[in-house]
């Protein structure tokens, strides 16, 4: 059977579209949709980069359409290259991220920094979750499911983390919101939040980074590869079924009672 036929309607695969697809969770989710069967969109700023991807994933179908997810001219062509090629979409998985500059106390920390991170981690997620509601209402069979990248930092924050972390509770009011609009068609909308998987973004973790007590300290990690197959776990329940929030993070990081 080709991607149209073995959609999201029965809860097993169908065509997926993962923005920030060109590194860390991103590259990792790919590579894992496509080992179980999935047809992947592969979005993000840089072509070359989402060319590695899929040719690390190794095989299965992909697509590969830069964008830049804070642009909504760039949204609307994600998603209508997506309809011309495949007829619909099944799972978005809205990971495109940045956490900004590290490190910036509030005061200091200029405006055009704090615009750039809501505009791609918020902005972003609402701009293609907004295009896959429209796709998913007006498709037939009708639904899918929309997976947002929270954070940790949706629940706590780390020391000079504002626009960051305001960025992620924002995004777990979307996924409320979102979850709750789209019960009537079908649309099953979670959240993931991930503490200290090994990515590029994480590197810092293992050498030591700033804790509330002011202390510079190192961090576990986890492989990311376990991040991975969480998101495809919540991607093939039956739509009937939905990981509101899921939290996977290292076992050994300083969360619970962080602060």
């Amino acid at each position: 059977m080709n991607a149209k036929e073995t959609d999201g309607r029965d809860g097993r695969t169908g065509v997926a579209v993962v923005t920030g697809a060109g590194s860390g969770i991103g590259r990792a989710v790919t590579r894992e949709l496509l080992r179980g069967g999935w047809s992947v969109v592969l979005a993000g700023r840089r072509a070359q980069t989402l060319e590695e991807t899929a040719e690390a994933a190794g095989g299965g179908e992909t697509l590969i359409v830069p964008t830049d997810v804070s642009q909504p001219a760039d949204v609307e062509a994600l998603f209508a290259a997506t309809a011309s090629r495949f007829g619909r979409v099944d799972l978005l998985f809205n990971n495109a991220g940045t956490s900004g500059p590290g490190g910036v106390p509030v005061e200091e920390l200029p405006y055009e920094a704090w615009r750039h991170v809501v505009d791609t981690n918020l902005n972003g997620a609402f701009l293609c979750a907004q295009a896959a509601y429209r796709q998913m209402k007006g498709q037939t069979p009708q639904g899918g499911r929309i997976t947002n990248n929270g954070s940790v930092s949706a629940h706590v924050p780390r020391p000079r983390s504002v626009a960051y972390t305001a960025t992620k509770h924002a995004l777990t009011g979307l996924t409320k919101s979102l979850a709750l609009d789209g019960r009537p068609y079908r649309i099953a909308v979670g959240q993931i939040d991930i503490g200290n998987a090994a990515t590029e973004m994480t590197e810092r973790m293992r050498t030591g980074v700033l804790q509330a007590n002011g202390e510079i300290a190192p961090e576990p990690v986890m492989d990311v590869a376990d991040v991975a197959r969480t998101v495809r776990h919540m991607a093939e329940l039956p739509l009937e079924a939905n990981v509101q929030f899921a939290t996977v993070l290292a076992t050994g990081m300083p969360y619970v009672g962080r602060g």
